[in-house]
C-alpha cells in the first residue's frame, strides 16, 4: 500500500469535505474547518478564511471556540484535575511536586489535611513535622486547586480520598490518552482500585475495604495476596497494550481490556500480535455499547 508522506499544504484537502463540522484528528496544515462563525484556539491558525491545524493532535470544541490538543506534549494542568504526582522536595511550608507539567507544581501546608482530618490552623508545630507527613519520594493523589500565572499548578489534598498512595503499580502514559470523566477512582471488579491521574500517571492498588480516616499520610504495608498482584500486573499490560493502538483511556476502556485478555497468560498479552487484538476487540466492544 502507498503512502502518502506529503504536508498536509502539499497534499491538497486530503479528501476532506469543507463542511461546517470540525474533524477530530489532525496534522499540521489541515483544513479543520471553513466556517466563519468559528473562534481560533490554540494550536489553529487563519489561513485563506479556513481554519488550519498547526500542530498535530484531537480537535477540542467548546462551543464556537475550536482548539488542537497535541498527541505528545506536557502536561497543562486545569483546575479540578486529578493527578498523581512525586514529592521532590520540601521547602517553607510547602512540597514541590513532580507532575509531569513544564514547571513542578506546588502542595502548600495550608492545602492538606492534618492527621486524623483534623480541622485547625497550621501551627510551627505542624511545619516542624512536615517530613513525617509527605517526604521525598513520597506519591500522592491530589487535585489542582489553581493554576498561577506562570503556569505553576497549586495542588490540595484536603477530601480524605487524595494523599499518600502506599503499595501498588505506577504506570505512565500520554496524558492526551486520558479520558476527561466526573471522577477518576474507581474500583474495579477484577480485585484492584485504579487512579487515572490526567497528567498521564496512572496508578494501580489492591483494593481495600479498610475506612480512610487517617487523612492520607498512613499506607499498609500489609502483605498483597497473589491473586491480586496478578490482577494488578494484567492491568498493567492491558493498559500499556491500549497506549501502543492509541485508545483512550477510561474505567470502561480499561476494563474490556482485561477481560478480552483472560484468554492470555499475563506474560504474553504485551506480545505484539495479542496486544494489537486485545485493542481491536476492546474497540469494538466500546463502538458496540455506544462508547466514543
Amino acid at each position: 500500500m502507498d503512502i502518502d508522506v506529503r504536508l498536509a499544504t502539499a497534499r491538497g484537502q486530503l479528501g476532506l469535505k469543507q463542511s461546517d463540522e470540525p474533524i477530530s484528528l489532525v496534522t499540521p496544515g489541515d483544513v479543520i474547518t471553513s466556517d466563519a462563525g468559528f473562534m481560533r484556539g490554540h494550536g489553529t491558525a487563519m489561513e485563506e478564511d479556513r481554519l488550519q491545524a498547526t500542530v498535530a493532535g484531537m480537535v477540542e470544541r467548546v462551543n464556537k471556540l475550536i482548539s488542537v490538543r497535541p498527541l505528545k506534549s506536557r502536561y497543562t494542568g486545569e483546575i479540578g484535575d486529578v493527578v498523581v504526582g512525586r514529592i521532590l522536595e520540601l521547602g517553607t511550608r510547602r512540597w514541590k511536586v513532580d507532575v509531569r507539567a513544564k514547571l513542578d507544581a506546588v502542595l502548600m501546608l495550608s492545602s492538606v489535611n492534618l492527621p486524623g482530618g483534623e480541622l485547625r490552623r497550621r501551627s510551627e508545630e505542624d511545619e516542624r513535622m512536615m517530613r513525617s507527613y509527605l517526604q521525598e519520594g513520597d506519591l500522592i493523589s491530589a487535585e489542582v486547586q489553581n493554576v498561577m500565572s506562570d503556569g505553576t499548578l497549586s495542588l490540595h489534598t484536603r477530601s480524605l480520598k487524595y494523599g499518600k498512595l502506599g503499595q501498588g503499580v505506577l504506570v505512565q502514559v500520554p496524558p492526551s490518552l486520558i479520558k476527561r470523566r466526573k471522577t477518576h477512582f474507581h474500583t474495579l471488579p477484577c480485585g484492584a482500585s485504579i487512579i487515572l491521574g490526567n497528567n498521564g500517571y496512572i496508578w494501580l492498588a489492591p483494593t481495600t475495604s479498610e475506612p480512610e480516616n487517617t487523612g492520607g499520610y498512613t499506607v499498609n504495608l500489609a502483605p498483597i495476596a497473589h491473586s491480586d498482584r496478578e490482577a494488578i500486573a494484567r492491568l498493567r499490560n492491558c493498559v500499556l497494550a491500549l497506549v501502543d493502538h492509541s485508545l483512550l483511556l477510561y474505567d470502561t476502556s480499561i476494563l474490556y481490556a482485561y477481560e478480552e485478555s483472560l484468554r492470555f497468560d499475563c506474560k504474553s498479552i504485551l506480545k505484539a500480535e495479542n496486544a494489537a487484538e486485545i485493542a481491536e476487540l476492546t474497540q469494538q466492544r466500546l463502538e458496540q455499547e455506544g462508547y466514543r
